[in-house]
C-alpha cells in the first residue's frame, strides 16, 4: 500500500493497574535497541463491550476478511492518487494524510473516535457501521474513477488526432477549402490520399492512370511529414469506391466551420478532464483519510478481540503502537 508505513498493535494485560509504568519500561527497552522499532506510541483501548465468547469467536473469523477488504480499498485509492500525480512520491506524501496529519503522527497518537463509533454499541454493530462506510467509499471511488477515465480517454483520442501522422491525424487544420472541388458538383469529388514518402514520385507520375475517370492534373501535394505526403485528387464519383479500395484514402468532408468545431471540441474535452481530475484528486485525498481511519479502528477492535480471547476478562489491556 505505502512504503515504510507498517505498524504493529501490541496488547497485554494491565499489571497492577499501572499502564504508565508498563509504558515506561517498554519505552526504555525499545529506545535501547533502535533496530527493533523506528518509533512507538501508547495505544489507549476504549471501553469496548467484550460480549459473549461465541460472539468473539465469530468476530475473530470475520475481522481478517474485513481487514483485507479495507486494505484493498485503501490500496486502490493510493493507486488512483499515484496515477493522478504521475507517480510523484513527494506529491503523494502530501495527499496520504489522515485528518491533515502524517500517518506516523496519526497512528502513534491514535485515539478512538467516540463521536463516529459509539462504544456503548456491541462490537458487531460497530464493525458493521465501519464496513458500510468503507463499502460506500469504495463505490463512490469506482464511479468517480470511471467518469474520469472516460473523460481522459475522450481527450486522449482527440489529442491523438492532432498528434499522429498524415495517415491518421485530423486534417481539419491541414486542408483548405480550395483543396476541394465544388461540393455541389453532381459528378466530381475530391479525395484525399496519404502516400508513403517512398512512393511520392510514383504517385505523381502514375496517379492519372491508376484507375479510370481521374481528372488530369488534379492532384496536388497539400502537406507532408516524415512518413507520408497528403495529396488531393479529383475523380468521378462513380469510381470513388474503386479508387478507395486501392489507396489509403482519408475520409474528409469539407465544412467551413470544421476547424473551429474541432478546436472547441478539444477545449471542452480538456476542460472536462481537468475538472474531473481535480474532483477525483480531492475525493481521493478525503476518502484515503476516511478509509484509513476506518481501518485503524478495525485494527484496534481486532487487537481487542484477540486479547480477550487470549488473556480473558477483565478486558483491561495495555497497548502500544510500534512502527
Amino acid at each position: 500500500m505505502l512504503n515504510d508505513c507498517a505498524y504493529w498493535l501490541i496488547s497485554v494485560p494491565v499489571e497492577d493497574g499501572d499502564t504508565h509504568r508498563q509504558y515506561s519500561e517498554l519505552s526504555t527497552r525499545l529506545l535501547a535497541d533502535r533496530n527493533s522499532a523506528s518509533d512507538f506510541g501508547q495505544l489507549h483501548f476504549p471501553p469496548l463491550k467484550a460480549g459473549t465468547l461465541e460472539s468473539l469467536i465469530a468476530l475473530s473469523d470475520d475481522l481478517p476478511k474485513h481487514d483485507s477488504t479495507f486494505t484493498q480499498v485503501i490500496s486502490k485509492i493510493v493507486d488512483t492518487l499515484r496515477n493522478l500525480l504521475n507517480n510523484d512520491e513527494q506529491a503523494l506524501s502530501q495527499h496520504v494524510l489522515v485528518n491533515e496529519k502524517a500517518l506516523d503522527e496519526y497512528m502513534l497518537d491514535w485515539a478512538w473516535n467516540t463521536r463516529r463509533y459509539r462504544v456503548d454499541r456491541s462490537l458487531a454493530e460497530i464493525i458493521d457501521a465501519i464496513a458500510r462506510e468503507v463499502t460506500s467509499i469504495d463505490n463512490v471511488m469506482k464511479q468517480k474513477l470511471n467518469n474520469y477515465n472516460v473523460a481522459k480517454g475522450q481527450l486522449q483520442q482527440l489529442q491523438r488526432r492532432q498528434a499522429g501522422n498524415l495517415s491518421s491525424r485530423s486534417l481539419a487544420d491541414v486542408v483548405h477549402k480550395e483543396d476541394f472541388v465544388d461540393t455541389s458538383s453532381e459528378y466530381l469529388e475530391t479525395i484525399l490520399v496519404a502516400i508513403p514518402q517512398n512512393l511520392v514520385k510514383e504517385w505523381q507520375t502514375k496517379y492519372e492512370r491508376l484507375t479510370s475517370m481521374v481528372v488530369p492534373r488534379s492532384s496536388r501535394k497539400i502537406a507532408q511529414d516524415s512518413e507520408f505526403a497528403l495529396f488531393n485528387v479529383t475523380v468521378f464519383k462513380k469510381v470513388k469506391e474503386e479508387f478507395t479500395q486501392k489507396f489509403q484514402v482519408r475520409e474528409f468532408v469539407w465544412d467551413d466551420d470544421i476547424v473551429e468545431k474541432q478546436r472547441d471540441e478539444l477545449e471542452q474535452a480538456s476542460s472536462a478532464e481537468k475538472e474531473l481530475w481535480t474532483e477525483l484528486l480531492r475525493l481521493s485525498r478525503t476518502n484515503f483519510s476516511e478509509a484509513y481511519q476506518a481501518l485503524a479502528h478495525l485494527k484496534v477492535i481486532r487487537a481487542f478481540t484477540e486479547s480477550v480471547l487470549r488473556f480473558g476478562l477483565p478486558a483491561d489491556y495495555f497497548g502500544v503502537t510500534v512502527k
